[in-house]
């Protein structure tokens, strides 16, 4: 993937991310893996429309590009809260989503490599995330593959959804050269 390029995201970013979002929600219907984001587009969720334009103007997005198209989002932050509290400095993974039509480029561990630098930029110690653990696991064991150690598993309630099953994961940070 000589020719993907990372970037900084900024307002004019939230319908990319949204986009991006859709595209993975239909690509996990058509797999009938409807429990990690649900059946509706993002684009039509007013609170994914606000969590989209709330990362866009945020400085934690970055968009992993093939010429003009994005086909990564990565946001890193702070914590959910939901999850407990890390014990070291951290940084947080809270959003990673790439194009189903790049499955398999290594799109996603490039953003994930990306965070774990920007995490030692900043002197965390720890970088961690949340994810969908429900169905097989396989989100869970993509996450293993990258590096990342299962911590604490969590379920979700959520008005008039099904609870969600969610797994907390850590990545140490060693530090840089």
């Amino acid at each position: 993937m000589d020719d993907l390029v990372l970037r900084a995201g900024g307002p004019g970013d939230a319908a990319a991310v949204l986009r991006l979002l859709d595209d993975a929600t239909a690509w996990l219907v058509a797999q009938g893996r409807t429990g990690q984001w649900g059946t509706e587009p993002a684009s039509t969720d007013p609170r994914r429309i606000a969590q989209a334009d709330g990362w866009a103007k945020g400085d934690g997005l970055w968009l992993a590009e093939i010429g003009d198209r994005p086909v990564g989002a990565l946001v890193v932050g702070t914590a959910n809260d939901y999850v407990p509290p890390a014990t070291e400095p951290e940084l947080y993974v809270n959003l990673l989503v790439t194009d189903r039509a790049y499955a398999g480029a290594g799109i996603g561990a490039r953003l994930l490599t990306h965070a774990a630098d920007l995490g030692r930029q900043r002197g965390a110690r720890l970088l961690r995330v949340d994810c969908y653990a429900g169905d097989d696991g396989a989100l869970v064991r993509w996450y293993q593959r990258q590096g990342f150690t299962p911590t604490t598993p969590f379920t979700l309630t959520r008005p008039a959804q099904p609870p969600w099953p969610g797994q907390l994961l850590t990545h140490p940070l060693p530090p840089p050269p």
